[in-house]
């Protein structure tokens, strides 16, 4: 079995020793769950669904219904 070497990291090699995107990639987890109603996911704007759903690192296909359906699902909770 033969070692694979890696290439060299570029941790710390952004402004003020910051990581940078070629190192972290393009997903970062936001810092806050969506709170949106089951009525605003059902008349949220399908560019809006996108946003939400790629800031989430969520798949984005099909048509907005599926969509909605896919983010209710994703970030609605019963109570």
């Amino acid at each position: 079995m033969e070692s694979v070497q890696r290439p060299t990291s570029n941790i710390g090699n952004g402004p003020n020793g910051q990581h940078t995107k070629e190192r972290c990639g393009s997903f970062q987890m936001p810092l806050h769950y969506p709170r949106h109603t089951r009525a605003e996911y059902e008349t949220m704007p399908e560019w809006k669904l996108d946003c939400l759903l790629r800031e989430y690192g969520l798949p984005i296909t099909g048509d907005v219904e599926q969509k909605r359906k896919y983010a209710m699902g994703a970030f609605l909770w019963s109570r």
